[in-house]
């Protein structure tokens, strides 16, 4: 079988001459729900910005669909971005609009550029984004401003609005880094629920080993840019976390250092 991703010794090198990905390589099979785990500057957050080119690799490729993306520009990237959904830790949502014109951010790759600047979203998009919310226990808070709602809640519209754009693949950056326990919980039971029940293939950053082991089936660890495991969770050692984490307690902070480093390169989805 042919896999949805493939990613092929991708390097990546900032203007500060930090090497934050080093070659990694791997594939991802329709419909599989993968971990990445490792320490803060580890390269987690860079690897899902080069997949859907958020972050422009410096060197190798990534095929999506058989599609290298990097190669990609205008309405090309455009179409292929609305395919992969995206969940940010800090949410990414505008404050001062309702939840429901948050989830409906995630159809603007289907429209064109004067119904998008005018919110002309159909009755269709915004019946879809209530049942989407409906699905993640949010039906009651669609008119509530996004800067109203708790942490676990902005995450919960966040998963939504990727929801929103039909997406085969869904990466999640550190979904629930800034999250309590329970708040954490019920965020990936709904991640998690909802792509095996749609058959939407993703890739979940994340600082907590014992989620990881919890819902992915298939964990890959990255230490300093490079992948030191690649297996199935049941594979999951002591020995194999004391070498992603450098026999360092997983009590990492959920601040990944990378993300400074790529703020000057991010682009507007």
């Amino acid at each position: 079988m042919k896999p949805i991703l493939s990613v092929k010794d991708i390097k990546k090198t900032y203007a500060n001459k930090t090497q934050a990905l080093k070659g990694v390589s791997f594939d991802l099979q329709e419909g599989e729900f993968v971990a990445i785990i490792g320490s803060s500057g580890s390269g987690k957050s860079t690897l899902l910005r080069c997949i859907n080119q958020l972050v422009s690799q410096t060197e190798g490729s990534i095929e999506f669909k058989g599609t290298e993306v990097e190669k990609l520009k205008g309405a090309g990237l455009k179409k292929v971005r609305r395919e992969i959904g995206m969940i940010f830790q800090h949410y990414n949502l505008i404050d001062r609009l309702t939840v429901i014109q948050n989830v409906l951010h995630g159809r603007l790759g289907y429209m064109n550029d004067f119904r998008g600047i005018f919110d002309l979203y159909s009755m269709e998009d915004r019946w879809k984004a209530y049942k989407i919310l409906e699905r993640v226990g949010l039906a009651d808070e669609i008119y509530k401003r996004a800067d109203q709602l708790s942490g676990g809640q902005k995450q919960r519209v966040g998963i939504s609005r990727a929801l929103a754009q039909n997406p085969s693949l869904m990466l999640a950056d550190e979904p629930i880094a800034s999250l309590d326990p329970v708040s954490s919980s019920t965020v990936m039971d709904y991640l998690h629920g909802i792509c095996v029940e749609d058959g939407i293939s993703a890739i979940v950053s994340l600082h907590q080993v014992d989620f990881a082991v919890k819902y992915a089936t298939r964990i890959i660890g990255i230490n300093k840019g490079i992948i030191v495991f690649d297996g199935k969770t049941q594979e999951l050692s002591d020995s194999i976390i004391n070498k992603i984490y450098d026999n360092k307690c997983n009590s990492v902070s959920s601040e990944n250092t990378t993300n400074e480093m790529i703020q000057g390169e991010r682009v507007a989805v």
